[in-house]
């Protein structure tokens, strides 16, 4: 595929929902996929609208297309914090919002026109990893307590690929991996990695049910296929978008800027996939705890200073990406997706 030719700028439409947490592509068949924290977007390479989903009450964060099974699978938050008295807020009130965090798989084929209800296209797993690591107390040494264990604050990025050290594989099983979102907080000292997950994608898919916000069910794996750390320092919510890029054979982490001042906090990382992971003692984790452990790329923990990527971007091939470029207007929140390609490491922009 010649991917210059691509649309330099594919825009959302604009919506009454939240800003966009992210996006993803099927080049193949020509869409554009959207997430605006409650609603699902479909649109052709064109701008021109498709089709959408609406009436989640939870925090439908970053997405990511899957080319093996044609379906988009976003985080899917429902919690009691601020993020979500915030979302509850933004629909009008009334509505009780339990602790639980799901995988959400939509049947991308099927979205074909506006506001059709998620029991239609969605089914969801539930995250029981996710779920008990945010509800955890963690007891220091000096007998303090603190609340979400590494600052678990629920899930955002996820993305679609192969395991780590087997980038490069033809032959390599795709997963899927969610990355946790992670308090900001410069008082503690166990925050400071990002946390990915790493899901069987057959298994997710076998245990989603559609799921009834009213009555929420717990079917899911019983547990990852693997949990992983990449030690970055804290960053405010984690991981708002992850993505892998064959092209790079990295996985790119987008974040909001960590505040504390011991780190230098760009807005991006990358974990080399070619590296599989390492067992180490987390630093900073009381408990003493070991993990498995991933490599940064060779901008290591100092990350890379391009500043989008956080409400989404999608690796397209040979190097180009779409990236996010989120807008607000007097009609509601927006995107404007942009076309880049990396050049000697640098994002730029295609116009």
């Amino acid at each position: 595929m010649d991917f210059s030719s691509l649309p330099k700028c594919v825009h959302s439409g604009a919506y009454r929902a939240g800003h966009c947490q992210g996006i993803a592509a099927d080049l193949n068949k020509g869409y554009m996929y959207y997430s605006f924290t409650t609603m699902l977007v479909k649109t052709d390479l064109e701008g021109n609208f498709v089709g959408s989903v609406t009436g989640l009450c939870g925090h439908l964060g970053c997405i990511s297309f899957n080319p093996d099974d044609g379906r988009v699978y976003g985080s899917l938050e429902y919690k009691n914090d601020a993020i979500g008295r915030g979302i509850v807020s933004m629909l009008g009130g009334g509505i009780e919002i339990p602790d639980r965090f799901y995988m959400s798989i939509f049947d991308a084929d099927k979205i074909d026109r506006a506001d059709m209800p998620s029991a239609e296209v969605m089914r969801c797993a539930f995250l029981k990893e996710v779920t008990d690591d945010y509800l955890a107390e963690v007891t220091l040494r000096d007998g303090t307590v603190l609340k979400h264990r590494h600052g678990c604050s629920g899930i955002d990025g996820t993305a679609t690929g192969p395991d780590f050290g087997k980038a490069g594989d033809p032959g390599a099983k795709r997963w899927l991996f969610v990355s946790y979102g992670v308090y900001s907080d410069v008082t503690r000292t166990d925050n400071d990695y990002q946390v990915i997950l790493k899901y069987d994608l057959d298994e997710l898919n076998r245990t989603a049910l559609p799921l009834r916000q009213e009555d929420m069910h717990g079917s899911g794996p019983a547990s990852p296929a693997s949990k992983y750390f990449v030690y970055t320092g804290n960053t405010e919510y984690g991981v708002q978008n992850l993505e892998y890029d064959p092209f790079t054979r990295k996985y790119w982490m987008c974040v909001y800027r960590g505040k504390k001042p011991e780190f230098p906090n760009p807005p991006m990382f990358a974990a080399d996939a070619e590296i599989p992971p390492k067992k180490e003692r987390l630093l900073g984790v009381y408990p003493e705890t070991e993990g498995e452990v991933l490599t940064l790329d060779e901008h290591g923990i100092a990350g890379i200073g391009f500043p989008r990527g956080d409400t989404g971007i999608a690796a397209l091939g040979d190097g180009y990406f779409y990236v996010s470029h989120h807008g607000r207007g007097e009609e509601g929140q927006f995107t404007d997706v942009r076309l880049y390609r990396l050049e000697r490491g640098e994002f730029v922009l295609q116009e």
